[in-house]
C-alpha cells in the first residue's frame, strides 16, 4: 500500500508500469536499456478514491488523462529504471495530495473607495490621450 494522505492509501496493484527506451544522454547504454517509465492509473476503477477526489483529479490532470479515464505519467528524468519508477510514483502521489485538498472558497470583496477613484482617474487620462490622437481636436473636445 502506498500512503497518500491520512485517509487515502492506494494499492500497488492499481498502478500499471510500462518500461520503454529513453532518449537523451547515455550513449550505447540508452539504446540497450529500457529505463523510461510510463505509469498508468485508472481513476474510475480505483476503489481507494472518493468521487470528489476523482473529479478533482480529472480537473488537475489535464492532458495526462486519456479518454478512458487513465492518468498517464511519463518519467524519464533519470538513467536508472528504479529512480524513474520512484519519480513517477512520487508525481502521482503529489497529484493525489493536491486533488485530496479541498479548494479554498473565494470570498467576494468590493473594491475600496481609493481603488475606484484611481480606476476612474486612469480611465479619464486614457480617454484624454485617445482624444488627442488621430484628428485635430478643438478646445471643446478636450474637456
Amino acid at each position: 500500500m502506498i500512503k497518500v494522505t491520512e485517509n487515502i492509501s492506494i494499492s500497488e496493484t492499481e498502478l500499471e508500469f510500462e518500461f520503454t527506451r529513453s532518449g537523451g544522454p547515455g550513449g550505447q547504454k540508452v539504446n540497450k536499456t529500457s529505463s523510461a517509465v510510463v505509469l498508468r492509473f485508472d481513476i474510475d476503477g480505483s476503489p481507494s478514491l472518493s468521487e470528489t477526489v476523482k473529479n478533482r483529479l480529472r480537473k488537475i490532470g489535464g492532458s495526462r488523462i486519456t479518454g478512458e479515464g487513465l492518468l498517464v505519467i511519463h518519467a524519464r528524468r533519470y538513467r536508472s529504471q528504479t529512480m524513474n519508477r520512484n519519480d513517477a510514483v512520487q508525481r502521482l502521489i503529489k497529484l493525489l495530495v493536491t486533488a485530496a485538498q479541498k479548494p479554498a472558497k473565494r470570498k467576494s470583496t468590493k473594491p475600496t473607495p481609493a481603488s475606484r477613484k484611481k480606476r476612474l482617474q486612469e480611465k479619464r487620462e486614457r480617454s484624454l490621450l485617445k482624444k488627442k490622437r488621430g484628428f485635430k481636436a478643438s478646445e471643446n473636445d478636450l474637456d
